[in-house]
């Protein structure tokens, strides 16, 4: 069973701006902290971004720092992830996550539930 659904990756050129969009439900989101994820083939899956329920709290990557923002609308239960300033290194299949505990966390093992992710190439 489908419990997060990712979109908006694709193909950009260095320097552009993207907008991922996670799409989930209420007994994925509700209460739950969400993070961004990404992965390239042969390496651990790296944590990029988090929020918390009520959007107090967020924390980044020091790689995407300055350059991504995750927000999310609990009402129609989507996390999105802005990113700017897009540089080759950033190539990666992109997941979110969540984590049914209210705490950001970096290692993607304490996450409850994932999506299939969604591809960003970026060519220099």
């Amino acid at each position: 069973q489908v419990q997060l659904v990712e979109s908006g990756g694709g193909l950009v050129q260095a320097g552009d701006s993207l907008r991922l969009s996670c799409a989930g439900s209420g007994r994925t989101f509700n209460n739950s902290a969400m993070a961004w994820f990404r992965q390239i083939p042969g390496k651990e899956r790296e944590f990029v971004a988090g929020i918390t329920w009520y959007s107090r709290n967020t924390v980044y990557a020091d790689s995407v720092k300055g350059r991504c923002a995750i927000s999310r609308d609990n009402a129609n239960y989507r996390v999105y992830l802005q990113m700017s300033t897009l540089k080759a290194e950033d190539t990666a299949v992109y997941s979110c996550a969540a984590r049914l505990l209210n705490i950001i966390n970096r290692n993607p093992n304490v996450y409850d539930y994932w999506g299939q992710g969604t591809q960003v190439t970026v060519s220099s």
